[in-house]
């Protein structure tokens, strides 16, 4: 089964009929057959962005085809060391938990709409992350 990493821009699309990526996000999550993989900040900062009725959806899809998996404290000093390696890209706890994630799970292909910054992120053993089109 294919499995990708899921991005904050990606579930926020989804859940947002306002948001421009919406049918795009609609239309790939309803051909995609795999599973979709986060990281719990992920979740939360869906959340933020996310209307009381969508972060409900959110919460719901959450165990079926969207897999979140939980960053252990003993890795936030991994979080750190991402977060000061690419300190010039202003990288946030999110984006490093799914640096953290990729090299956990070996998943490269992500599904986000911060394509800058994921084209720049490497994993420790320096590959790259794989763009997922979606839109």
């Amino acid at each position: 089964m294919e499995r990708l990493i899921a991005d904050t821009g990606f579930l926020v699309a989804i859940g947002r009929r306002s948001d421009p990526r919406h049918r795009g996000a609609r239309r790939f999550s309803n051909q995609f057959e795999g599973q979709l993989v986060t990281v719990s900040p992920i979740i939360v900062e869906a959340c933020h962005f996310l209307s009381p009725q969508s972060r409900l959806d959110l919460l719901d899809s959450i165990g079926g085809r969207l897999a979140v998996v939980e960053v252990p404290v003993q890795s936030y000093p991994d979080l750190a060391a991402t977060i000061g390696k690419y300190a010039d890209h202003d990288i946030d706890f999110a984006d490093a938990s799914i640096v953290w994630l990729a090299d956990q799970t070996g998943l490269r292909g992500i599904l986000t709409v911060d394509t800058t910054d994921f084209s720049i992120l490497r994993l420790n053993n320096g590959e790259h992350f794989d763009l997922t089109d979606w839109s």
